[in-house]
């Protein structure tokens, strides 16, 4: 089974590429921009070219873990919104019988009530830029009429953590501050659905291997609601940090907007036979230990 992964040096594409090359009989494929990340395929390139590149790997799957979460309008709608619509039109074109599993981000949600969990037939009300081009990659996908589903990933953590999330830049400044050292950090109080990179890459094997039709949307997150504050304490003591962490009370726009949320993991358990399994302290040692063997915290 050969198996096309985009975006494969990012958090959660690392993870993904360990748990299909773990699959029987698979091939995986690492497509990038750069003839040294494997065969040239660019979402932003001419559609032409995008579909001749996914003729010649002929995938039985493809996995988009490409995206942007941080930038202006033109990346975020380019790699989000457009790339998403992109790789649709060359898979119809040259691969129409391949699965297509794209990730897709529980920012589509929006706003929760702060009771009942995110479902996928809920509505998906984005309140940002970032959440507004996610979903408009959804939509692309769901609307093209492939073998394809969204997996719609709620707050990743773990090994390999980037800087731009906060369990990634607490990790570094907690070893940057050393034990006893001072670290600031913005409002904790918001609750947030926490779920290990490595189960991720897990529901995308599984995604990948299903037999199908499989719904549009399947949500991927621990089911779980936690207090960011219980997060950072966590890895506190993950780093034996014996310092002051400073909530100084200045959080995130987003945080502010979306104080709750949590996944409903009931179709995704029926669907796919997936449940998360490892715990949030056993994801925040873990990242905790990578950082402190020298990782730079930047998504790979």
């Amino acid at each position: 089974m050969r198996i096309l992964v985009l975006g494969a040096t990012g958090f959660l594409g690392r993870h993904a590429v360990e748990s299909l090359r773990a699959l029987p009989g698979a091939r995986v494929i690492v497509g990038g921009r750069t003839p040294a990340s494997g065969p040239p395929l660019d979402l932003t390139a001419d559609p032409a070219q995008l579909a001749t590149a996914v003729r010649a790997v002929a995938p039985h799957a493809v996995v988009n873990c490409a995206g942007a979460v941080g930038g202006g309008a033109t990346t975020l709608i380019g790699v989000n919104a457009k790339g998403p619509a992109a790789l649709c039109d060359a898979l119809s074109e040259a691969a129409p019988g391949a699965r297509l599993v794209h990730l897709g981000s529980a920012a589509e949600y929006g706003a929760a009530d702060g009771e009942r969990p995110a479902a996928e037939t809920g509505p998906a009300r984005p309140l940002g830029l970032y959440g507004v081009s996610k979903l408009a990659g959804t939509m692309a996908v769901t609307g093209s009429g492939l073998d394809a589903v969204v997996l719609r990933v709620f707050n990743p953590v773990g090994p390999g953590a980037p800087r731009g999330s906060l369990p990634g830049r607490l990790a570094a400044e907690l070893r940057a501050a050393g034990p006893g050292g001072r670290v600031r950090v913005g409002d904790l109080s918001a609750h947030r659905d926490f779920v290990d990179a490595r189960d991720v890459g897990e529901a995308v094997a599984r995604a990948v291997t299903a037999p199908g039709p499989l719904p549009p949307v399947l949500n991927v997150g621990s089911g779980t609601a936690r207090p960011v504050r219980e997060l950072a304490r966590g890895l506190v003591a993950a780093a034996g940090f014996d310092g002051r962490l400073e909530e100084d009370g200045d959080g995130s726009p987003r945080s502010a907007a979306v104080p709750w949320q949590r996944a409903d993991l009931a179709l995704t358990a029926r669907t796919l036979g997936w449940t998360p399994a490892r715990p949030l302290a056993e994801s925040l040692a873990d990242l905790w230990a990578e950082t402190l063997a020298g990782s730079d915290g930047r998504a790979r």
